[in-house]
């Protein structure tokens, strides 16, 4: 029988998004996202949608109450779904074994619990959070010991592709989809109705299918390749810095190869979000527990480099503003990890901003989409500080980049918002103080023509001269 019911266990960045697509693909299939919060569940049933991703409103408008429900009912939803999403989160473990870099699976497992004590008839359960290699045959296990009578459960691995700021584009336009399942009678036939909901959209030849283990290290593997691409052209950055080579010109130059390409060539003050750190620190861990440690010391140096990378931009603020930031004040443009999202996890802002902090620097920040109980709450996580009081003290969160700008004696641009392209910069320039500073750590903006207003302009990657003033001068007689 076709798949006519479908439960999300999980309202996140993954699951409300691809839920939604899947409702708006397949009219004729109801999808329920369900979620213990139930503040997380009232946003995405209101106009204020707890996720900002360019075209998920209306997506959800044009679905919500017609075939996609969002819910805190969790049982009512496994009971009454033919296949459930698997979508939790899979955060880093912070204390015990594997700190710091093996993925917490609490909810995961928390999860398969919950539908193994639920479910009264059999289910397709596909896992769709990012998870180490064999957290399948793990959510398998727990399913088979505590499973009802006459209830069979069929465990599949589907791992996401989704980049925060394209959600919808990636979802409606996949590169691929992957399906992972058992090579028997039960996880072909799952594997053939999972396809089927993709197909709907989704041209067959793009569905790939393995078997559950590949599909799991396929995720973890792609976000490492696209990681080290960009802890890459960073490392590129340094020695173009040092040498007064352009990493631009280097990074054409290189991406012009089809063996190699263009995209994620682009350097900046280091890559952030909910995945490419934990994906990568999740491999290195497996490959420590594999007893492969030549692997897991390869992958930590994309992660290395990236902390290099955040790091040196902030101590090159430092040295910019003649070694000293002490009670300076300083103007963050942009704090989510990217444009188009509020996520702010894993974000360069929280690092520069850091370090900056420590020295005793006065930060204004200002972000065209992130809240401000959002802000202090990444900048008084205790891994950033242990003086809560003294960021308070410090930050300063304002709703207009001019006025972050203005007495400052430094601005960084640490997030690509299109806004800060288009700024005028003339004014900000006028009510700075001098010499006036800016750092771009995106290389977004018109340096000449911000050098030709006055600024002192650094950037990343290059070395940058300021135009010589010419002045002309009447002499009498």
């Amino acid at each position: 029988m076709p798949i006519k019911k479908i439960c999300c266990l999980g309202a996140g960045y993954v699951g409300g998004p691809t839920c939604s697509v899947i409702a708006h693909k397949c009219p004729e299939i109801n999808v329920t996202v369900a979620d213990l919060s139930e503040e997380r569940i009232a946003q995405w049933n209101s106009d204020d949608l707890p996720i900002f991703e360019p075209g998920l409103f209306e997506v959800v408008k044009e679905c919500r109450g017609r075939n996609l429900f969002f819910s805190t009912d969790i049982d009512k939803a496994i009971l009454d779904s033919d296949l459930i999403f698997i979508s939790v989160n899979t955060p880093t473990k912070n204390f015990g074994l594997g700190k710091g870099r093996a993925a917490d699976l609490k909810y995961v497992e928390a999860a398969a619990r919950r539908i193994a004590d639920v479910a009264k008839c059999s289910k397709i359960v596909v896992e769709k959070s990012t998870v180490p290699v064999r957290a399948a045959q793990s959510i398998s296990r727990i399913l088979q010991a505590n499973q009802n009578q006459g209830v069979r459960y069929t465990v599949l691995s589907n791992p996401e592709f989704l980049a925060e700021g394209t959600a919808i584009s990636d979802l409606m336009n996949p590169d691929r989809v992957l399906i992972g399942g058992e090579k028997n009678e039960a996880g072909q036939e799952a594997i053939k109705q999972l396809s089927w909901i993709y197909e709907h959209w989704v041209p067959k030849e793009n569905i790939i299918t393995m078997n559950t283990w590949s599909s799991e290290l396929s995720k973890l593997a792609a976000n490492a390749f696209l990681a080290q691409k960009i802890s890459s052209i960073n490392s590129m950055s340094a020695i173009c810095e040092a040498t007064g080579a352009d990493v631009n010109e280097v990074a054409h130059a290189i991406g012009t190869d089809s063996r190699i390409g263009p995209k994620f060539l682009q350097a900046s003050v280091g890559f952030g979000g909910s995945c490419f750190q934990k994906d990568v620190l999740n491999l290195v861990y497996l490959c420590e527990c594999l007893n492969l440690p030549e692997v897991a010391a390869y992958w930590q140096q994309v992660i290395d480099m990236n902390e290099y990378q955040r790091r040196r931009f902030a101590y090159r603020i430092i040295e910019s503003l003649f070694n000293t930031v002490t009670n300076k004040k300083i103007a963050i443009l942009g704090f989510a990890f990217k444009k188009n999202t509020g996520d702010t996890r894993e974000s360069a802002s929280i690092y520069v901003s850091k370090y900056l902090i420590d020295e005793g620097a006065r930060i204004t920040i200002y972000d065209p989409k992130v809240e401000k109980v959002q802000i202090m709450s990444e900048l008084t996580h205790p891994a950033i500080t242990d003086d809560p009081d003294k960021v308070s003290n410090l930050v300063t969160i304002v709703d207009d980049p001019y006025e972050a700008a203005r007495g400052a004696h430094a601005l960084v641009v640490c997030t690509e918002w299109d806004e800060f392209k288009t700024l005028d910069y003339a004014n900000i320039y006028s009510n700075m103080l001098k010499p006036a500073f800016l750092f771009d750590g995106r290389m977004i903006l018109n340096h000449e023509s911000l050098m030709e207003l006055g600024f002192h302009v650094e950037t990343i990657g290059k070395r940058l001269t300021r135009p010589s003033i010419t002045r002309t001068f009447a002499f009498e007689g």
